[in-house]
C-alpha cells in the first residue's frame, strides 16, 4: 500500500534589499506623506562598498580584453536623445522611409502583456541579436495599454535612449496602422563598424 505524502508549499525566497534599491526608492518617494502608523525606512548608515582593483595578470597571460558589448546603466554619454521621428545622424531620405514603414522589417518582437522586467531584458537581447545578425529595420511592438496610456509603450522609448540599446541603433518611430500604429515601434538599427 503505498503511503500519501503530505507536502508542504515552499514558502518564496526573499532577497534582501540593497542599500541603492532603498536610495532609489526614498528618492521616488521623497515627497509622498506615509500611512497613519507607517514609518519610511531609514537611509543606510554604511557606505557602499569600494570597488577593488582587479589583480594583474599572472606572468605569461595575456591581459584580458573587455566584453566588445558591455553593458553601461544610464544614458551614452555623446550620443543625442532619439525620440519618435527624431533621428540625428539619419539622411533625411532614410528617415522618412522609416516613418512611413516603408523599410522592409527584418525582424519583430512583441512585449505587450509582459512585465517591465522581462521586457525590458527581451528588448535588450532582441536588438542585440539584430544588431549582430546585420539587421536594419525592426519591428517592437509594445501594445497600447488602457486608453493609450500603457506602461510600455512609454517605457520602450526610454529604453531605447539607454545604454547598451541607445549605441545600436539610430532612430525609431510609431509604427503604420497596419503595423500597429503607436502601439508599435520601428526601430533602426546601426550597421556594425569594422
Amino acid at each position: 500500500m503505498s503511503r500519501a505524502r503530505l507536502v508542504e508549499p515552499r514558502q518564496p525566497r526573499r532577497r534582501a534589499v540593497t542599500d541603492d534599491e532603498i536610495r532609489i526608492w526614498r528618492s521616488v518617494v521623497q515627497d509622498a506623506k506615509p500611512l497613519p502608523g507607517r514609518a519610511v525606512p531609514a537611509e543606510p548608515a554604511t557606505a557602499p562598498p569600494e570597488a577593488k582593483p582587479s589583480p594583474p595578470p599572472p606572468p605569461g597571460e595575456a591581459p584580458r580584453r573587455p566584453s566588445a558589448h558591455p553593458p553601461v546603466p544610464g544614458r551614452h554619454a555623446g550620443l543625442s536623445d532619439l525620440s519618435h521621428g527624431h533621428t540625428p545622424g539619419l539622411d533625411r531620405r532614410s528617415a522618412e522611409r522609416m516613418k512611413r514603414g516603408e523599410m522592409v522589417i527584418e525582424a519583430a518582437i512583441d512585449l505587450h502583456g509582459h512585465t517591465q522586467d522581462v521586457a525590458h531584458g527581451e528588448l535588450i537581447a532582441f536588438i542585440q541579436r539584430a544588431w549582430t545578425a546585420g539587421r536594419r529595420c525592426v519591428l517592437v511592438v509594445t501594445g497600447k495599454g488602457m486608453k493609450g496610456s500603457g506602461v510600455l509603450k512609454h517605457q520602450v522609448p526610454r529604453w531605447l535612449n539607454q545604454s547598451p540599446l541607445r549605441e545600436r541603433i539610430l532612430g525609431f518611430s510609431y509604427a503604420r496602422p497596419h503595423h500597429g500604429g503607436d502601439g508599435a515601434l520601428y526601430v533602426l538599427v546601426r550597421r556594425q563598424r569594422g
